[in-house]
């Protein structure tokens, strides 16, 4: 893990609110003793703290896009470690410091607002995963950053799932590799029936927005939220056929 998180330095006016840097340590701390409660049901992001594999970004307003620039540095970071070591359960986690109340349509738009924002400063020196497809609508669909397929896990405090409610609105990237790498070995099945076990006893019920790679859009899970049959992701990928990463 990056014990200093990294965090914005911009000056604020005497009596506003405390500037991200004074703020970062305790989240970051707040935010590993979260992932290590044992009622909480990910044991991937338990074995990436655990491994030192959790990279932690302090950032301002989830609602605004003046820190995407650092956080899609952080995440071409990560990919360039994971195909340096090829070490398995490396995630990155970006909280954001505001709104400190947050509801979960609200947290939701403003997820799919990070994510385009990310995509359209990638698209710029990247093309899209060959491992992922680029459309929303897809079973095979994934985030891709640094030619590299993502899946994303929202929090936020308003989350009606006991696993996703954090402190503050947090995305948290995971490599699809990785999982590739668990189905290859024969290990991700169990790993999978594990969370969600562990999952169904924290919150009482299974979380109906879970599907395996592949069945449904995993779009669908990011936030969090319970989506109806009719919802469509707001994300709209600037890339075409010719700039897919081979």
């Amino acid at each position: 893990m990056l014990a200093t998180s990294q965090t914005s330095q911009t000056a604020r006016r005497p009596g506003a609110a405390p500037s991200p840097s004074s703020l970062a340590a305790p989240l970051v701390r707040r935010f590993r003793g979260f992932i290590e409660d044992g009622r909480f049901p990910c044991v991937g992001a338990k074995a990436a703290l655990s491994r030192d594999r959790l990279a932690i970004v302090v950032a301002g307003d989830i609602r605004l896009a003046g820190e995407d620039r650092r956080i899609h540095a952080a995440l071409v970071r990560m990919v360039r470690s994971y195909q340096h070591d090829k070490a398995m359960f490396r995630s990155l986690a970006v909280i954001f410091e505001s709104p400190r109340r947050i509801g979960e349509p609200a947290f939701e738009r403003h997820l799919w607002a990070r994510l385009n924002s990310l995509h359209r400063i990638d698209r710029r020196h990247f093309g899209w995963s060959a491992a992922v497809s680029p459309d929303p609508a897809d079973p095979h669909f994934g985030m891709s950053f640094a030619g590299a397929g993502f899946f994303v896990v929202g929090l936020h405090p308003g989350a009606s799932r006991p696993a996703r409610r954090f402190v503050r609105p947090t995305l948290v990237f995971n490599m699809h590799d990785q999982f590739e790498r668990l189905r290859a070995e024969g290990r991700y099945d169990k790993m999978r029936a594990t969370i969600l076990e562990r999952d169904r006893k924290l919150a009482g019920s299974i979380n109906p927005m879970l599907a395996a790679f592949g069945e449904r859009s995993e779009a669908r899970q990011y936030s969090g939220r319970v989506v109806p049959e009719g919802w469509r992701c707001p994300f709209h990928a600037e890339t075409t056929a010719r700039e897919i990463h081979r």
